[in-house]
């Protein structure tokens, strides 16, 4: 999972910072689960490719700062944004232990940092560590289990109440990164349009009957959630326009 463009790579032995990507000489924090030594460090920039599809990788990679969008392009040529990936998710696990390809592609949301780990180290604990395999099993069915409810909320839902959903569900993700941020979204038309996956024309109509009834606020590529409780209601709500 080398990503075609990145910048600032250091190393980590036991854990300890060589050189800040950031500056200020901020600790890396390891997470307990996958607190494996030797990686490399390294960041991306706001819409800088971290790895494409159908790449055969043995690293996976662990966000250890920022945000990172895992997508697809859908029969009819759209994409469609699979997964918004917070801090401390993890990149590219599931491919590494079963030495196959990747299906997304991986493009950072903000400016990142991530991890890189050699998957050698991860399919040694995971044969050797009970605990652990059923940690990564879990958090895989978790994931996957979001995935398909989204599917299935997106063929019976309207698409206001699919945009509500939506803005609401990446207010949890973007608290992970940004805790005293959580009703505010940093994320671009065509990336919300991608998500629930639908036209920006569409999207856009719905976003300007949000603001008009003063449910959000915003524009150019920020979104600011005024009412949180009415925004419920209308994710909630099965009619309006598909």
């Amino acid at each position: 999972m080398d990503g075609p463009i990145f910048s600032r790579c250091y190393s980590i032995e036991t854990g300890r910072a060589l050189v800040s990507p950031f500056g200020g000489g901020r600790r890396a924090a390891v997470d307990d689960g996958f607190a494996f030594f030797r990686s490399s460090v390294r960041t991306f920039r706001r819409g800088e490719i971290i790895a494409m599809p159908g790449v055969r990788i043995d690293k996976f990679a662990r966000v250890q700062h920022g945000l990172v969008i895992a997508s697809t392009v859908l029969p009819d040529g759209r994409e469609f944004i699979a997964e918004v990936i917070p801090t401390a998710g993890v990149i590219g696990e599931l491919e590494v232990l079963r030495r196959q390809t990747l299906s997304l592609e991986y493009r950072a949301a903000t400016d990142c940092e991530l991890h890189f780990f050699e998957g050698r180290l991860l399919r040694e604990k995971y044969v050797s560590d009970p605990d652990f395999q059923e940690s990564v099993l879990l958090k895989a069915l978790a994931r996957v289990s979001e995935l398909e409810l989204r599917i299935i909320s997106n063929a019976g839902s309207s698409l206001q109440s699919r945009l509500a959903s939506t803005l609401l569900r990446l207010s949890k993700v973007y608290a992970k990164e940004a805790p005293n941020s959580r009703d505010e979204l940093i994320i671009s038309q065509h990336d919300l349009a991608a998500t629930l996956p639908a036209s920006r024309e569409k999207v856009n109509r719905c976003l300007r009957r949000l603001r008009e009834s003063k449910i959000i606020d915003g524009a150019q590529g920020r979104i600011r959630i005024l009412n949180r409780k009415a925004l419920q209601a209308c994710a909630d709500s099965t009619f309006s326009e598909k």
